[in-house]
């Protein structure tokens, strides 16, 4: 099941991100407000992450972090689109990137994609969760307090 969780380690609030039972994606292109994942520029990931939010107590910081467990790009046909150079958080808004990016192997296979989004002001925090709501919408997830 893919949810997205804030873990509020340094302040009181918590909350989840999960899915609409029954929803899947069926989003092939980037639609001008949907808003979407690409770590090879002009490839949407179609898979959904789960993701892990900490912020702190007076929030002027934060952490995102999210975990990519099939992403599309490590298959075959998507090798000829580019490298994976970052993880770039494309809305109407504009973009949001990070190139603290990781890939787990096992036997020498790419399994998953492990990224870290820093957010150091509140702007940034508020930035990120206006993107996170549109991504959100555009993949069946929705917030609930833990």
């Amino acid at each position: 099941m893919k949810f997205i969780s804030v873990l509020a380690t340094f302040a009181p609030l918590a909350g989840a991100f999960a899915p609409a039972p029954g929803f899947t994606s069926t989003r092939l292109s980037t639609e001008l407000d949907a808003a979407t994942i690409q770590f090879i520029r002009g490839l949407d990931e179609q898979d959904v992450p789960n993701v892990k939010l900490t912020r702190a107590r007076d929030g002027s910081s934060g952490v995102a972090t999210f975990l990519f467990s099939n992403p599309n790009c490590f298959d075959a046909s998507t090798t000829v689109s580019g490298e994976v150079t970052g993880m770039f958080m494309i809305d109407d808004e504009g973009e949001i990137s990070t190139t603290a990016v990781n890939a787990r192997f096992a036997n020498g296979k790419p399994q998953d994609i492990e990224s870290t989004y820093v957010m150091k002001s509140p702007d940034e925090w508020d930035r990120f969760m206006r993107f996170m709501e549109k991504y959100g919408e555009a993949n069946g997830l929705g917030f609930n307090k833990a």
